[in-house]
């Protein structure tokens, strides 16, 4: 006899798991503390536009696999990211590639660049990186690191560079070529009509029965009780009453407008690099879809502190925040039909190819 099986959390990730495991046969109830599905890749359509509500999406992949399942939900644009910085009016290209730094220097070949940023390398301390600042002057010199990744990373983790662990900066792409797309997988785009057409798609079948407006922390003890499997999603140190204490995130802020012009920034995304524009950058949505309405909405984002009562967008992952979360782990072993899955769950930072690739691993173990 197949179990009745819990998912908390309407995102990508449970609404992956809740699909699979329903074509398998298994009865899925999924609860979402939210009025929407989605989570966090929630869009809804204003003026004719898809706005992404919590901050750019673009789906991409390297996985012919996972672009063949999300395109079951969606059909894609071609869309590519190519976001831009705004340094007290100094336009540059993103990622840091050729045509970056031949706005930067006025050069115009690799070698040039490769100069120059080797030069500003041996000016600083040499040796392993130990903090955010270490490591990007590391990798791409002095000026890129002062114009275009110090103001901008300072206001979007709300701390001086120097008290940031070097990871962070690691996986921002350093290019030698005039390429101005941000990422290098071969998969790339955006869905037509916005992402939560896809969660509804995911969850539109008949083993699955989805309550909005449902927060499993008022009801958990008898969740436990009632349901053989439970799939959570949401925070984990709130799943024990933050016992232990609270695991540390960074939250946003948004502002979104609709503009009576067709075109604002000419972008979908500008960062907006220096250290006194108070939001880290604008997002203009209708650019995602090559959007051609007579208005435009533009979204402001801004750094947020984070509390329990606000949304928990990037972990912190330090040595202190990891240790706690270790601690959380053991805690959530004790739980026998209950599994921690998901970027809240497992407190990472997760891309939506890993969510779904995720989802599916986890399920490809059941008939």
């Amino acid at each position: 006899m197949k179990k009745k099986v819990l998912v908390v959390g309407a995102g990508l990730f449970g609404a992956t798991y809740a699909h699979e495991m329903a074509n398998k046969g298994y009865e899925i109830d999924v609860i979402e503390k939210r009025d929407t599905i989605g989570g966090n890749i929630y869009t809804y359509e204003l003026k004719g536009i898809q706005v992404h509500k919590y901050g750019p999406h673009i789906f991409h992949t390297d996985e012919k696999y996972i672009w063949d399942y999300i395109q079951q939900f969606a059909d894609f644009n071609h869309y590519i990211n190519s976001p831009i910085a705004n340094y007290y009016g100094e336009i540059y290209n993103l990622p840091f590639n050729m045509n970056t730094f031949s706005q930067m220097w006025n050069i115009k070949t690799p070698l040039e660049a490769q100069n120059i940023i080797d030069q500003q390398r041996k000016t600083e301390k040499q040796g392993k990186p130990e903090n955010l600042e270490e490591q990007a002057i590391s990798l791409i010199g002095t000026d890129i690191y002062e114009k275009l990744i110090k103001g901008y990373t300072e206001k979007q983790w709300m701390k001086k560079a120097t008290e940031l662990p070097p990871f962070i900066i690691r996986r921002v792409p350093v290019r030698m070529t005039y390429d101005n797309n941000y990422y290098n997988d071969r998969y790339q785009g955006i869905p037509i009509g916005g992402y939560t057409q896809i969660i509804e798609r995911m969850l539109d079948h008949q083993m699955i029965n989805v309550h909005l407006n449902t927060d499993f922390m008022e009801n958990r003890q008898q969740y436990l009780e009632e349901y053989d499997t439970i799939i959570y999603t949401g925070k984990i140190d709130e799943f024990f009453d933050y016992r232990l204490g609270d695991l540390e995130y960074r939250s946003l802020r948004f502002e979104t407008d609709v503009l009576d012009c067709e075109n604002y920034q000419g972008n979908a995304v500008v960062n907006y690099t220096d250290p006194e524009t108070p939001y880290t950058r604008i997002i203009e949505h209708k650019h995602f879809d090559f959007g051609k309405q007579a208005q435009t909405v533009i979204t402001r984002e801004y750094p947020d502190t984070y509390s329990r009562e606000k949304e928990a967008y990037y972990p912190i992952n330090n040595t202190k925040n990891n240790r706690l979360y270790s601690e959380y782990v053991k805690l959530s072993k004790e739980i026998k039909n209950v599994t921690f899955a998901g970027r809240l769950a497992q407190y990472r930072y997760y891309d939506m190819e890993h969510v779904i690739a995720l989802g599916l691993k986890m399920t490809s173990k059941f008939e």
